[in-house]
């Protein structure tokens, strides 16, 4: 492949440091494109949650992808909220979008010719305009998530019947915009197989691939089948809505169910932004951590991963990255979707609270089973998620743009 690309990665979000799955989803886009010898440049949105520090970000990275940041305060407005009733916007979006950061992606454009703009989820598309009029370039939506999915089983999950309104009425405006900016692009990179179909079953025409999230494998040691007691952890960002509902549930659901069959087990959760209730909630067996410096370090010691998701879209870059350090997953449907698993054999499905807690109690009373999935569940992360292979399926996808 010896045409060199030079692409424009917009970022809702600074792809370092990789505080969490999205970031490590656009880093690992950022880092595959750039071994593989193409030209990479990062202009991206830093707010108070994630903020941008370029002077703590190392020194070849700077050099090579010539990371700009624009800050846009994206803390939710109840008067902005209700506001876009009435303007009909989809305010999740909209939030997003600020004069400053359209001017300078506009100063970019006009001084460098790109052959891909990238633009990371959903929350990027409102400078679709702003490229096509400064490039020519072809645009590429990385679909990190179908947003108004995730909002539609929030709101059915909500008891509140005023948020539950809303949150339906937000839904089906992001449903809208989805739909309709899905026809601005030149194509869609969905990230995963499922995420591919809803896409095309809600109509989208254009050229669609599914560009799963990647890793390199080496990155991330294996220590599954060395731990002698069972652990049971968490590890995701509780600011990410279906992560703090599902973590909720499970506290109240299945951890009791849990205790009663296996008392010996402890649950780990770890998480950016972790809730005050839960810090210093008083739950048996149970320690929270809060934010952890590795993510790595912190699942080392750890056999058994939880992801008690009741509503999501896309792939859960946790899952992969346990897969990998050869930890046994126990999920739910809707936290397993997007990895091509069997169920028992590299990774264990639970759709209630008593089909969890008899997952953890079987597991906790065969440890050769619990090692043997996890290291299942390694060979699986290699063949089905290697960053290098992943990312010569998204050049040559933006290479057949090109041609077309």
């Amino acid at each position: 492949m010896s045409q060199k690309l030079k692409i424009l990665q917009l970022c809702h979000k600074p792809p370092l440091p990789a505080r969490d799955g999205g970031c490590i989803a656009m880093n690992n886009v950022t880092q595959g494109l750039l071994k593989a010898g193409h030209s990479v440049q990062i202009l991206t949105i830093y707010t108070h949650k994630h903020d941008l520090d370029i002077d703590t970000l190392p020194a070849d990275y700077i050099e090579q992808t010539g990371i700009q940041g624009v800050f846009v305060d994206t803390t939710i407005s109840i008067v902005d909220a209700f506001s876009s009733l009435i303007t009909q916007d989809s305010y999740n979006v909209s939030r997003f979008f600020t004069a400053d950061f359209d001017i300078r992606l506009a100063k970019i454009l006009r001084k460098q010719k790109f052959d891909v703009i990238h633009l990371e989820s959903l929350f990027m598309t409102p400078y679709i305009g702003t490229c096509r009029r400064h490039s020519k370039a072809k645009l590429v939506l990385r679909s990190h998530n179908l947003e108004h999915v995730i909002w539609e089983k929030v709101a059915g999950g909500t008891k509140s019947l005023p948020k539950r309104a809303y949150l339906k009425y937000l839904s089906r405006k992001l449903k809208e915009y989805e739909l309709s900016v899905a026809g601005q692009v030149d194509g869609v990179a969905a990230i995963s197989a499922e995420d591919e179909a809803k896409h095309i079953s809600l109509g989208c025409a254009k050229p669609i691939i599914n560009i799963p999230f990647g890793i390199d494998i080496a990155d991330y040691p294996s220590s599954g089948s060395s731990i002698a007691e069972m652990k049971v952890f968490h590890l995701g960002s509780m600011d990410w809505t279906p992560n703090l509902e599902g973590i909720v549930w499970f506290l109240e659901e299945v951890w009791p169910k849990v205790l009663a069959k296996s008392p010996n087990l402890t649950l780990h959760l770890a998480g950016r932004r972790m809730p005050k209730d839960l810090l210093e909630g008083n739950f048996p067996n149970v320690i929270v951590q809060g934010e952890v410096a590795d993510a790595t370090e912190f699942m080392a010691d750890k056999s058994v991963m939880i992801v008690p998701l009741l509503s999501a879209s896309g792939v859960r870059v946790k899952i992969i990255e346990g897969m990998a350090m050869g930890k046994t997953i126990v999920s739910t449907p809707i936290g397993a979707e997007g990895i091509d698993y069997t169920n028992g054999e590299d990774l264990i499905l639970a759709s209630t609270g008593k089909e969890f807690a008899q997952a953890l109690f079987d597991l906790n009373n065969d440890a050769q089973r619990c090692a043997q999935i996890g290291k299942n569940a390694k060979l699986l992360a290699q063949q089905k998620f290697d960053n290098e292979k992943i990312t010569e399926n998204l050049i040559q996808f933006y290479l057949d743009l090109i041609n077309r």
